[in-house]
């Protein structure tokens, strides 16, 4: 049921003003300010809500580029003069929805603002009933992330016990719990990451076996020999370009790729060629994309696999949080220079 006392209220908001090319700015995203009604028109099937984090994603400089029908059949390109849009949590301050009613949270895709109205489709909200975790978890481990770090490693990696792991940019959103995941399995695991900072991370807190600093090696391949001189059977790739050309002549026989993201090429103009590619017919490997939207299906049952496992403390899970709508440009954009260490969000409002 709709509220029957109107209300309106101001609207912050991170406004899009036109497409970007290269390396963005600060100056390509805009504060600024509307207003709301925190009441639904009658008849409404929408939903009403507050928002409370929001999650700052690499696949969101993809978004931002001119439209392209290859890229925006997965991630939809934003639109110039409104709010960019990410996955978030939130609260229900009015429902039209027979799904959801004041007060119920939820996390999916939201406007970067203060509060959003919602079109609720198959798979792009979740209600959240496990609240004896850090709401800010479904942004990260129990959201978006996670689902993409398990349903990459274990539907596309297809993981034994004993086999050899790589995950670059380790330390991120997906690549630790990646990590985590496979030591779960009783792999050994390898991460590379930007900086000592994070290659401690990746040993002492998420127990990977080894890291390395990728900006110190002089040759990719010979380092990634280094850690595997027997071969990997399962890349988790979240970089590309000359990473994935190391990685792909250092496979075993009947390796897994999984092709989750591409950060290292999304801001240049000409994106770096694959020169190895051969060794895939070679070897054998299997090198797939994939998009965590065609595996939502499985929410429920990562669920029942991750919480248990959290709960025990035998999962682990960095944030790198930073306060207020105002700081979103910022967060987002520190993420394809490493500044964030672990998951990168920011606080909208607090409960």
């Amino acid at each position: 049921m709709a509220n029957t006392e109107a209300a309106t209220v101001t609207n912050k908001q991170i406004i899009f003003p036109d497409y970007v090319s290269g390396f963005p700015k600060e100056s390509d995203l805009n504060v600024t300010s509307t207003t709301i009604d925190l009441t639904l028109p009658e008849g409404s099937t929408s939903v009403l809500v507050k928002n409370l984090y929001m999650s700052c994603d690499p696949y969101m400089r993809i978004c931002m580029g001119k439209p392209d029908p290859l890229a925006n059949s997965l991630v939809p390109a934003y639109i110039p003069g409104k709010p960019i849009v990410g996955l978030g949590v939130s609260k229900v301050i009015d429902s039209g929805h027979p799904d959801y009613k004041k007060g119920d949270l939820l996390w999916g895709l939201v406007g970067w603002e203060e509060y959003s109205i919602i079109t609720l489709t198959l798979h792009s909200h979740f209600k959240i009933n496990h609240t004896d975790v850090p709401l800010s978890y479904y942004t990260g481990l129990l959201g978006m992330p996670g689902m993409t770090a398990y349903a990459g490693f274990f539907e596309i990696g297809s993981p034994k016990k004993g086999e050899t792991v790589f995950v670059s940019a380790a330390s991120g959103a997906i690549g630790q719990l990646v990590g985590q995941f496979a030591k779960l399995m009783g792999c050994y695991v390898v991460g590379s990451a930007g900086s000592k900072e994070k290659v401690d991370l990746l040993k002492t807190k998420f127990g990977f076996d080894d890291a390395f600093m990728y900006k110190e090696e002089e040759d990719l391949s010979v380092a990634i020999k280094r850690y595997f001189p027997e071969g990997i059977n399962i890349y988790f790739e979240n970089v590309g370009g000359k990473m994935l050309d190391a990685v792909i002549v250092n496979m075993k026989l009947h390796g897994r790729i999984a092709v989750c993201g591409m950060i290292s090429q999304y801001n240049l103009m000409d994106p770096e060629g694959v020169h190895n590619l051969p060794t895939v017919l070679y070897k054998r490997i299997r090198l797939q994309g994939f998009a965590v939207c065609d595996f939502y299906d499985k929410y429920d049952k990562f669920l029942d696999f991750v919480l248990p496992y959290i709960r025990e403390g035998k999962i682990t899970y960095v944030e790198d949080i930073s306060e207020g709508l105002e700081s979103g440009p910022s967060a987002l954009l520190g993420l394809f220079e490493g500044k964030n260490v672990g998951k990168k969000l920011f606080v909208v409002a607090r409960e």
